[in-house]
């Protein structure tokens, strides 16, 4: 947006007899994203401008056309004429980057090199040295008021303990900035989100679970939850998803060779006797412990359901799969995936992070003490 505001590409322009301030014209757009070399060609910029769109970023300026069109229209960016979505996320993100940005600039900033366990992080402060700078440069009114924003800070991907094993606390842990607000984005890499948050909910999901040799005339099996919601869920190969999402992970390029019935829902009621808030489960002397599991994936899967959110359980487990053999339980919480702090996120994204991950799986969870 800045640099087509540089470019004057972005300007009041004026069509039957009204003035639109701050507007571009689309086909303009796509040929300054062609010689830019934001886009190699006509199709694949109006598809980054449609994702635009699809986000509330930019849109028509008298909202006549839902989608994008490489001609003579004019669109124009919200954030110009005031009707940016302003959601508690966005602001959460918007206050990150402002105060990242006050800190690179600070002669003495407290964001350092820093060493822990032989190894070295970039962008590191204590946890009470940003409480301090917070309530130095008025950023917050209070120490209260600034672990409030440190832990906002870090459920929302923006920060982060070093190892990620704590969450934002008024204390000597050591934690980095995960997002660097400086980093040179192209805008082809909106082409790349992931499809898997869709596809986590279809019968193929490797989250569903699965058993590896089906007895005759048995191609599915109960979950282990011994109640009236037990549904029925057929076998799946993780290699199906890999293959709808374009993914070239060579542990699961085999084609699919498991066919079954049409799959019914997998225990769509969740197996926790009560909600479970992410307070209690880190509070001090809280009934939880951590375990650590390492689970690797067969040609099937892992063999367990993710459900929730905020935090996500462990919905069910196949007692002949990967995941049991690890020592994964019904009504576990996941605490972190691959060395990332997941508590904050729901069972999609968390979904979305396994099955593009490696093979083999680490993941922290959270069990009640018996």
């Amino acid at each position: 947006r800045l640099r087509l505001h540089d470019g004057k590409l972005i300007k009041d322009r004026r069509y039957h007899l009204r003035t639109y301030p701050n507007c571009f014209v689309a086909k303009e757009l796509t040929d300054w994203l062609i010689d830019h070399k934001e886009a190699p060609d006509r199709e694949t910029g109006i598809r980054l401008m449609q994702k635009l769109m699809d986000h509330y970023i930019i849109h028509h300026v008298c909202d006549e056309h839902s989608d994008y069109k490489d001609a003579k229209l004019l669109y124009r960016f919200r954030k110009d004429d005031g009707t940016f979505p302003l959601s508690k996320d966005m602001k959460v993100f918007m206050r990150g980057q402002s105060l990242y940005e006050k800190l690179v600039s600070m002669e003495e900033s407290i964001l350092k090199v820093r060493e822990e366990n032989s190894v070295k992080y970039q962008r590191t402060f204590l946890g009470c040295e940003m409480v301090d700078w917070l309530v130095q440069e008025g950023e917050v009114e209070n120490r209260k008021e600034a672990v409030e924003l440190g832990r906002a800070l870090l459920e929302h991907g923006i920060i982060q303990h070093v190892s990620n094993r704590h969450h934002f606390f008024d204390s000597d842990l050591l934690y980095q900035f995960w997002t660097n607000f400086r980093r040179r984005r192209r805008l082809t890499e909106l082409l790349n989100e992931n499809s898997s948050r869709a596809l986590s909910e279809s019968p193929d999901s490797p989250f569903c679970l699965r058993k590896l040799n089906p007895d005759p005339g048995n191609t599915s099996f109960l979950s282990v939850q011994t109640n009236k919601e037990i549904k029925i869920v057929s076998a799946v190969r993780r290699s199906s998803i890999t293959s709808l999402a374009g993914n070239s992970n060579p542990y699961f390029s085999a084609a699919p060779t498991l066919v079954f019935p049409p799959v019914a829902e997998c225990n769509p009621k969740s197996v926790l006797k009560r909600p479970i808030t992410n307070e209690e489960l880190l509070s001090p002397g809280a009934p939880y412990i951590k375990k650590t599991l390492t689970i690797v994936g067969d040609a099937v899967g892992w063999g367990f359901v993710v459900r929730g959110g905020r935090p996500c359980h462990i919905q069910a487990v196949d007692p002949g799969g990967p995941a049991a053999a690890a020592g994964m339980k019904v009504c576990q919480f996941v605490f972190s995936v691959n060395g990332m702090y997941v508590l904050h996120l729901d069972y999609q994204t968390i979904s979305s992070l396994i099955m593009t991950g490696p093979r083999t799986l680490v993941m922290e969870v959270m069990e009640a003490v018996e």
